[in-house]
């Protein structure tokens, strides 16, 4: 039988491989060109040390000074004697030029571009051979565009493994992509994918989540409820509260009302806080919030959003006592900086 496994380097790049119950994972990442840090091969100096997210595999016989009793059952293990028993999430302690891992580019096409308010695109691609990256939900791609002299990181909003890979993005005034998108791009485009990449995705379910975003950090939010509607949230509650500043960019929420109807105990809030605004609610995220939703501090956090909005909620959820382990966090910055989205 063989298991998917993602490897997570430390630079941010993910890559996945296929592994069978009789090889070990370092024999398998190895089969499919990448090499995992390695040197004896036994179990005996520790090199490939890595730490499972999720998933189940056989530890395999190693002494105690390569991994130590207390490391494993934090979740470390050997990649050289780990064997895999089912799909896996790992963290690789290594860049992936260390271990050779090549840059993957996938060809896809145009299908379709709206323009689901002045400041809000919906793009929906193919592949043009084969499949679309696999990618873990909340992850993201950067994406290039014939004659377009830009590279843009944009979240997947869509499940991984489907056949049309759809992304939510701020229409940025002069912004080159959104530029592009707006009054350029056709259907049949051709677009190229590079990825996928990013810390920010979906961990294994051992407690209540909180999602709290604004504007488009919606989008990678709405992969990890796609995906959570797909394969279960193990009974687990699930609490988004979604913030705009104007009423118009509320966008996605017919399709939040059906991902409600698919994911049990799955509740969600949506604010506005433009002056004037109509919307029922009002305000930023955190005016939302409080220690009954935050659950006592029992809960794993996903803040996705603008920098201001991002900091606020972090300094928020600290008032309840959350360890830095229970929020994980991705910030979406305007076109012009550094990291745009």
């Amino acid at each position: 039988m063989s298991y998917k496994i993602a490897l997570n380097f430390e630079d941010g790049i993910t890559r996945f491989i296929d592994a069978t119950e009789s090889e070990s994972i370092a024999d398998a990442a190895y089969r499919q060109g990448i090499n995992v840090p390695l040197d004896c091969t036994n179990g005996v100096c520790g090199t490939c040390k890595a730490f499972r997210q999720s998933g189940a595999f056989d530890a395999g016989s190693y002494i105690e000074d390569a991994l130590s009793d207390a490391e494993a059952a934090e979740g470390y293990f050997l990649c050289c004697q780990a064997k895999a028993k089912t799909d896996m999430v790992i963290d690789i302690l290594a860049c992936s030029g260390a271990c050779k891992v090549k840059p993957k580019e996938t060809m896809a096409e145009i299908l379709k571009v709206e323009a689901l308010s002045a400041h809000r695109i919906r793009l929906s691609v193919r592949s043009l051979g084969g499949a679309l990256p696999m990618f873990l939900p909340g992850q993201y791609v950067n994406v290039t565009a014939p004659n377009v002299r830009a590279k843009r990181p944009y979240s997947f909003t869509s499940a991984p493994g489907a056949d049309v890979a759809t992304f939510l993005i701020r229409n940025v005034p002069g912004g080159k992509m959104s530029g592009y998108l707006e009054a350029k791009a056709k259907t049949g485009d051709r677009l190229v994918l590079d990825g996928p990449f990013g810390s920010f995705y979906l961990r294994a379910l051992r407690r209540p989540i909180l999602f709290l975003v604004g504007g488009t950090g919606v989008g990678p939010i709405l992969s990890m409820l796609e995906y959570l509607a797909a394969w279960g949230a193990n009974d687990q509650p699930v609490r988004l509260v979604y913030g705009v500043r104007d009423d118009a960019d509320l966008v996605e929420v017919d399709r939040i009302e059906a991902l409600r109807t698919r994911i049990p105990n799955f509740t969600y809030d949506t604010t506005c806080s433009g002056r004037g605004s109509r919307h029922p609610l009002t305000g930023q995220v955190t005016d939302h919030l409080s220690a009954s939703v935050l659950n006592n501090g029992n809960v794993d956090v996903y803040l996705c959003g603008p920098p201001e909005m991002v900091e606020s909620g972090r300094q928020h959820v600290a008032k309840f006592g959350l360890l830095p382990t229970n929020i994980h966090f991705e910030k979406f910055a305007a076109a012009s900086e550094p990291f745009a989205i």
